[in-house]
């Protein structure tokens, strides 16, 4: 069984090495990349290949490690005593599992997606080393061990916002998306638009990229931004030419908002028209 992409999500040859080379070696795949490149969506594309439950575990700056493992409820159990409740005999009541445990349990072999990793405390990475290289971990609270029924494939997204330790890398199959090219973009624009125009994709394609080689840009346009701007372009009906236009006043583009997503972009681009306009008198 190998990944090889799926009707909704074009994957490129290195990709694909890097998907099926992870789940031979029994290893976490580490995906980095720019935002909006399809690390996330790479989960549930290699999920629904495989026909394997997805679940997903969502990092954010709070998250600590334990709690993909489980969480103890002290304070519940506590109130529950006072309240004289007969559950507070049995400590697992209190016990919640975590995202891992969940995978861990499972009949089945799942796809468990640890998602942006990086947003977390640099610690996080290293408190899991041992869960994910032994696939087990003891619950102190009830005296069990928990151990993986079926090792899950574990696909780990980063998007490069700090450095992940040495000793958590060395356990990773590592895997970093290009951005796409334009003969890839154009495949991937005709998955999700199979009718689209030819020459508004042409046309659109050449001001995406030359917008994304403007120096100085704080955040250049992503795939899902100019699927974005496509869709929008196509619901507006507008007419080519106002793409085609060799106005130097109109060097942004119309309904830039998909594409240019902060005020430094967009005065950045009303400055380099502005100059244009000067130089063209």
């Amino acid at each position: 069984m190998k990944f090889t992409g799926t009707d909704q999500y074009v994957a490129t040859e290195d990709l694909m090495v890097a998907v099926n080379a992870a789940a031979l070696l029994r290893r976490p795949l580490l995906i980095k990349g720019e935002p909006g490149t399809g690390k996330t969506v790479l989960a549930h594309e290699v999920a629904q290949a495989f026909d394997m439950e997805l679940i997903e575990w969502h990092i954010k700056s709070t998250t600590k490690a334990q709690q993909g493992l489980y969480e103890y409820d002290a304070v519940s159990r506590l109130r529950d005593s006072q309240l004289g409740d007969k559950k507070v005999k049995d400590i697992k009541n209190y016990v919640k599992r975590g995202k891992l445990w969940d995978a861990f349990e499972s009949d089945k072999p799942v796809v468990l997606l640890i998602d942006e990793i990086d947003k977390a405390d640099i610690e996080f990475p290293n408190d899991l080393l041992l869960e994910l290289d032994r696939m087990e971990f003891h619950v102190y609270e009830t005296g069990e061990t928990v151990k993986a029924k079926n090792r899950p494939i574990i696909i780990i997204t980063s998007n490069n916002e700090k450095e992940l330790p040495d000793a958590f890398l060395r356990r990773c199959f590592f895997h970093f998306i290009k951005f796409p090219d334009p003969d890839t973009m154009r495949t991937i624009i005709d998955v999700h638009y199979p009718n689209i125009q030819h020459d508004l994709v042409k046309k659109a394609l050449s001001i995406f990229f030359d917008i994304r080689d403007v120096p100085g840009m704080k955040k250049k346009p992503s795939t899902s931004e100019l699927l974005d701007w496509l869709k929008l372009l196509m619901a507006e009906d507008l007419p080519l030419d106002v793409l085609q236009s060799k106005d130097p006043s109109s060097l942004i583009p119309p309904l830039h908002g998909a594409l240019l997503k902060n005020e430094q972009d967009v005065h950045l681009f009303e400055r380099l028209a502005f100059l244009n306009k000067r130089q063209s008198r």
